[in-house]
């Protein structure tokens, strides 16, 4: 439940407030937090300053805590948080820094189809894609894994499904980390999560997670655009999903495993949930081999569901198949925690950096970057609610230079699920969407209500807050035809 922050906020620019590091006691650094004047009232209504000037009690944390537009309340970080600890100077690491939806993340599909030209069949093809793609609480798809293969999954990645020919080099290459973080430890993952995950690679879940048909309908940077196979009117296909019930597993297991951490260790919390170890500790270690295994399954199971997307888009075009063959622009994660070297102060640092409900956005050249896009910086995907828009930008300089290479992950919820279903009560939220031209359809009884466009910001706003801010720059726009949630 969203606390509310007693403390002083102090606005800096047109997009950047100031958390005071005296605002509370136990601060190490400043707390900021990028919002526009017309989002900052929901920023603290969402309860997210309080949680970002706890986060900055973090040992070794470096630069500020940081939050982005989308900010809102989460388990111990807000969700839209973002903060590095270094890792050679008592640094931590804390899994409420990640989430429990370990590598929650979107990928995002180009076709050669039209948009006008598919338009009339949209409807059909929603029902078509809603009765093959596995989504909902619990749902198992179509690929099981015995144990042996788990452990390929989970310490190759995606690299393990293009040697099973279940992904091909192009869907690697355009994958964040190509698809696997090294150092992932299957033995660090528990049984019990290994058993949750092993029919669930390859489905949606429920909550947020969607798969969206939309079309291309504004160019910002039409060069960049066509680097990236994009153009106007373009049919496209974002997928949103996580690490399942596998990730959610390890999340808790290790909040219960590094529970005593803060005591052996001599740290101090403003908040429990903020349970950390240093980096360099067994436990700290254990946990992100833990982490990295789930972030590499996660990758595997946006690369299942596109799989599942690709086959069920051909049956229904047919012959057309050629048109709707789906090519990968990019898979980015925004519930991770990576070890990157950044510049503190004029001096490069080793810092385990956490990004919960926020996207990596290096800039052009970042060695990390495929070679395709090095001179174009690293796309970040940033999906709207299903009734208005969702954005692919390009991170640039400044995201390297303020956020650790940060920008936002999507809109940002202005209302709890709970009250998103009092809010749509007498409402046929499938019927609203219709009439704006999107055909929706939900497994779940309340699926449509929880994630009703009201129950989020302008996401118009929150991206002109970070284009306005320098932290990335807007290449084209989505909206959406047909959605399908879990």
């Amino acid at each position: 439940m969203a606390e509310k922050f007693e403390g002083k906020l102090e606005q800096l620019d047109a997009n950047r407030w100031r958390i005071p590091k005296g605002s509370q006691p136990s601060m190490r650094v400043d707390g900021v937090i990028f919002s526009s004047a017309d989002l900052i009232d929901d920023v603290i209504s969402g309860g997210g300053p309080k949680q970002v000037a706890n986060v900055a009690s973090l040992p070794g944390i470096v630069g500020a805590s940081l939050a982005m537009p989308d900010v809102h309340w989460g388990y111990g970080f807000p969700i839209g948080g973002v903060a590095a600890t270094d890792v050679n100077d008592g640094g931590v690491i804390s899994p409420g820094g990640v989430g429990y939806d370990i590598n929650c993340g979107v990928r995002l599909l180009r076709s050669n189809l039209d948009a006008d030209d598919i338009r009339p069949q949209v409807e059909k093809l929603t029902e078509h894609l809603f009765a093959d793609i596995p989504a909902g609480v619990g749902v198992s798809g179509p690929f099981t894994f015995n144990n042996k293969e788990m452990r390929k999954i989970l310490e190759r990645g995606v690299g393990h499904l293009v040697s099973c020919g279940l992904a091909d080099r192009a869907d690697a290459e355009f994958t964040e980390s190509s698809g696997c973080l090294d150092q992932a430890d299957a033995d660090a993952v528990s049984p019990q999560a290994v058993k949750r995950g092993a029919d669930q690679c390859g489905t949606l879940g429920a909550g947020n997670h969607f798969v969206e048909i939309q079309y291309v309908d504004e160019v910002y940077d039409t060069r960049a655009a066509a680097a990236m196979g994009m153009r106007m009117g373009q049919v496209a296909v974002m997928i949103h999903s996580g690490s399942r019930g596998l990730g959610h597993q390890v999340c808790g297991d290790y909040l219960r495993t590094l529970r005593s951490a803060p005591g052996k260790y001599g740290i101090e919390l403003p908040d429990r949930q903020l349970v950390c170890a240093p980096v360099n500790s067994n436990e700290g270690q254990q946990y992100l081999a833990a982490m990295r295994a789930a972030a590499n399954f996660a990758w595997c199971n946006r690369q299942l569901l596109a799989v599942q997307v690709r086959k069920s888009m051909s049956q229904f075009f047919g012959a057309r198949d050629t048109d709707a063959a789906l090519r990968q622009v990019y898979d980015v994660a925004h519930n991770i925690a990576k070890i990157e070297t950044h510049t503190v102060a004029g001096e490069s640092r080793k810092l385990c950096v956490h990004r919960k409900g926020a996207t990596r956005a290096f800039g052009p050249g970042h060695r990390e970057l495929p070679d395709a896009l090095k001179r174009l910086g690293q796309p970040v995907l940033i999906p709207g609610d299903m009734g208005t828009a969702s954005y692919l930008l390009l991170g640039a300089q400044t995201a390297m230079e303020q956020t650790f290479g940060s920008a936002c992950h999507g809109a940002g919820r202005v209302m709890s699920r709970k009250q998103a279903i009092r809010h749509a009560k007498g409402r046929r939220i499938d019927a609203e969407l219709a009439r704006k031209g999107i055909t929706a359809r939900a497994r779940g009884r309340t699926g449509l209500a929880e994630e009703q466009p009201d129950a989020y910001k302008d996401i118009d706003a929150v991206v002109r807050c970070v284009c306005s801010a320098g932290l990335a720059g807007k290449v084209l726009r989505l909206r959406p035809m047909g959605v399908i949630k879990g």
